[in-house]
């Protein structure tokens, strides 16, 4: 990957991939904020509002935080998500794409910073971030800018080499390569095909865990390698994190870091793919070459922190170092649980609970319960309360 290379059908990859991730979280909003953190939720955002004060978590709902409104702002996202997802805010010029993807981002920010537990997931903040630069990525009748699509990348070099190196830290099993014999049965929600994984002879789970510190160690290193070595890296991190999704339910975490690796790949090599007549612009227009300046200053001027933490011995995980989350730390699993125990909640409608009450078992939608019943495949959604339950 280099500053001379084209992107012009790596950009139209990367927004339409973007745009379906934000209408899979507007979605996951829509069916759960309201039940989890409404007015009447485990955790109101007016509670939340009225103790954190705004600069510590910017948000619309500062403004309006009733019901009526969230959800409303809510479906705004999913109308957006739905507009950039099919392209429109690419087709009239450059004001109109950076209004849609500022607006989305503002949306989802304001989601993710009144969130509290339920928003505290690393793939939450690695939207806002993206969607951040997703801003300043310019519409179909702009010259990509190539510096945004490599901020994209130092994105994903810090989810990867993050998630590598705290487990390196953080658990002995990552380093004897026995993290696997636990990981399928124990992750939060296992999936249909979790229960023969966790039944594959150990060489296949050590060999599983080497796989897992080459692609979060080595591989990133070479997404900023020239081509073919930078597509080399984006593939294999694809591949590495659709075994992920086939192995369980982790929500879109795997599917925004494919989205991720989309920049590892030029025109070059999607013009082998994808048959789109285009023309580049030799240029970027003077407004959006000082708004990609503008934003490429801020970003490596807040990636120090995120940049030493990789390397500290106190490394956090999944963190953000200020409350627009723009640049932030990730990783994934740095301690693995060895024994699987479920919490089980009954409730009984009988007038008096004693002894001779009957009490019933309640079945979550997405978390293991009964053992006569299949896990279940939930990914991309994300069931947030099965997922709390885990902790």
């Amino acid at each position: 990957m280099h500053f001379a290379t084209e992107f012009w059908l790596s950009r139209l990859c990367f927004q339409r991939a973007l745009g379906g991730i934000y209408l899979i979280a507007f979605l996951i909003a829509a069916n759960q904020f309201i039940p989890l953190l409404g007015a009447r939720g485990l955790q109101p955002v007016r509670l939340f509002v009225r103790h954190v004060p705004f600069r510590r978590a910017p948000s619309l709902f500062y403004l309006n935080c009733s019901d009526q409104f969230i959800t409303a702002t809510i479906w705004c996202g999913v109308g957006l998500s739905c507009f950039a997802l099919m392209g429109f805010s690419e087709s009239f010029g450059l004001g109109v794409s950076m209004l849609t993807w500022a607006l989305l981002w503002i949306i989802y920010l304001s989601l993710v910073n009144v969130g509290q537990t339920f928003y505290g997931f690393g793939w939450e903040t690695m939207l806002a971030e993206t969607g951040f630069l997703a801003i300043f990525l310019g519409s179909s009748d702009t010259r990509p800018p190539a510096i945004v699509m490599w901020l994209i990348v130092w994105v994903l070099f810090r989810t990867m080499f993050g998630a590598g190196m705290i487990k390196v830290r953080a658990d002995p099993c990552w380093r004897d390569l026995t993290c696997l014999f636990y990981h399928y049965e124990t992750q939060p929600l296992p999936n249909p095909l979790s229960w023969y994984l966790h039944h594959a002879p150990r060489w296949f789970h050590k060999a599983g865990v080497l796989f897992n510190h080459f692609t979060e160690l080595i591989v990133p290193w070479f997404y900023f390698a020239p081509a073919p070595l930078c597509y080399w890296a984006g593939a294999i991190t694809v591949v590495f994190q659709i075994t992920l999704i086939l192995s369980g339910n982790l929500s879109w975490l795997n599917y925004i870091t494919i989205l991720l690796c989309i920049p590892c790949f030029d025109d070059r090599f999607f013009s082998r793919l994808l048959l789109i007549p285009h023309s580049v612009p030799h240029h970027l227009i003077v407004p959006h070459t000082i708004a990609v300046s503008f934003v490429t200053a801020i970003v490596l001027a807040l990636s120090w922190r995120p940049a030493r933490n990789l390397f500290s011995r106190r490394q956090l995980m999944n963190a953000s170092f200020e409350p627009l989350h723009l640049v932030n730390t990730y990783g994934a699993f740095g301690a693995v649980t060895r024994e699987r125990l479920e919490v089980v909640i009954k409730g009984t409608d009988a007038e008096f609970a004693d002894a001779s009450a009957e009490w019933r078992e309640y079945e979550f939608k997405g978390k293991p319960g009964d053992v006569n019943r299949l896990p279940c495949i939930v990914s991309p959604y994300h069931w947030k309360l099965d997922w709390q339950m885990w902790f």
